[in-house]
Order: structure tokens, then C-alpha cells, then sequence
């Protein structure tokens, strides 16, 4: 373990600022590139050496997004609209949610996501079913 200790010695001095909380959005801007670069070094290798450290400041990111860039609170029929401007998909394109004349009902709100409906789009878009809440904090269940 002394070899260790040593080893962490000598280069920490390396890692500590990507390993600390950024404190202001210029720490944070070179915690994101760091994090770009890292992944574009290990790619899909999971077993990569650096694979945790990439996995380490992610979760520094995301604990400084999270205390400082919290996100509104949207309705999930509003993160629906967002996800397909994003994507480029019109309403025809979301087969999992029904016929285009349910996407439309959906999207001007005369019809709520279901539990089905949320699960598709969440698999979908690898977005947590969460992000379709609503401001209420519940998640739409009624169809």
C-alpha cells in the first residue's frame, strides 16, 4: 500500500483540480472538456484505466449541474415537444405513442402521456421516466 500512497503523491497535484467541486463556471467549463477528452481516449472500452475517472467526474458534473443549473420544472408534454425538435421527429415518427392523432391530442393537451406511452419514449430517448413529470412532481399515469 506504501507504493500506492507514493504513487498517488506524486500525481496528485495532476488530478486534484478535475477531482475537486468546480467553484465557478470556468472550473466547470475545464471539468466538462477534461471529461470530453477522456471519453474520446477510452471510447466504449469499459475497462479502460481511466474508464473510473471518466465515471468520477461525471459525477462531479452532474452534482455541480444539479446545485447550480437545476432544471425547470416542464410538463412532460413539454419535454416531448423538446425531445422531438431535438431529434428532428415529427409526430407521425412516435409510433410508441400512438397514431399521429394521439400525439397531436397529446401535444396540445387534450390527452396525458400514459404509463405505457412514458416508458416507450423513455427507452426511446434514454431518458429516465422521471423527466416526464409533471411540475407536481407526479409522473402522468391517466391516458
Amino acid at each position: 500500500m506504501h507504493a500506492l500512497v507514493e504513487q498517488a503523491t506524486e500525481h496528485w497535484g495532476y488530478l486534484a483540480p478535475l477531482l475537486s467541486m468546480p467553484s465557478c463556471e470556468a472550473e466547470y467549463d475545464t471539468r466538462v472538456e477534461a471529461l470530453d477528452e477522456i471519453l474520446d481516449l477510452i471510447g466504449d472500452d469499459e475497462s479502460h484505466p481511466l474508464a473510473s475517472l471518466a465515471g468520477r467526474l461525471g459525477d462531479i458534473i452532474e452534482a455541480y449541474d444539479e446545485e447550480n443549473r437545476p432544471l425547470p420544472d416542464v410538463s412532460g408534454t413539454e419535454v416531448l415537444r423538446y425531445l422531438m425538435q431535438e431529434h428532428h421527429i415529427s409526430q407521425s415518427d412516435l409510433s410508441e405513442v400512438g397514431a399521429q392523432s394521439v400525439v397531436s391530442a397529446i401535444l396540445a393537451g387534450h390527452r396525458k402521456l400514459n404509463w405505457r406511452q412514458i416508458c416507450e419514449l423513455s427507452e426511446r430517448f434514454g431518458i429516465s421516466t422521471e423527466s416526464f413529470k409533471e411540475p407536481s412532481g407526479k409522473l402522468r399515469t391517466l391516458g
